[in-house]
């Protein structure tokens, strides 16, 4: 007769791998958050240009040299122009050369705009070649002869 098991069943065995799904699943999610989240803070961050610390170029093409103040007065050769005068500059010097380089001096604290809508003029007579003169070696470049008036 028999009347019962007196012996303890066995516990389970512990597990002895690491379930990698959930580990796998989050670290996607995380991926796809910094994705996203990327551009974003691009768009944040405050840039302050470095000085330039080359050699200059040599000046031997053709240029017109035009100075942006923090206000936003473009001038050249110290002389204020406003926008259609920039206009009749840029159609005469891409008119005289089609190489005639755009060469912009425009102050650090100036807003972007104002330096894109000078480019979108020159660009918009001929000149497409557009150059930025830095603080340095280049500065005393831009000056250098073959600047048209």
């Amino acid at each position: 007769m028999s009347f019962g098991n007196l012996e303890r069943p066995r516990p389970a065995r512990p597990m002895s791998e690491i379930n990698m799904t959930p580990l796998i699943d989050v670290m996607l999610v995380l991926l796809v958050i910094f994705m996203l989240a990327a551009p974003l803070l691009v768009g944040a961050l405050k840039v302050d240009l470095p000085r330039q610390s080359a050699a200059a170029l040599p000046a031997k093409t053709a240029h017109v040299l035009v100075t942006v103040d923090a206000q936003g007065a473009a001038s050249v050769d110290g002389q204020v122009l406003d926008d259609a005068a920039l206009e009749r500059l840029f159609a005469r010097a891409a008119a005289s050369d089609s190489a005639t380089e755009l060469r912009l001096a425009a102050d650090s604290r100036l807003a972007h705009g104002r330096v894109v809508a000078i480019m979108a003029l020159a660009h918009r007579h001929g000149l497409s070649r557009i150059g930025f003169v830095t603080s340095g070696a280049a500065a005393s470049a831009a000056q250098a002869p073959g600047a048209m008036p």
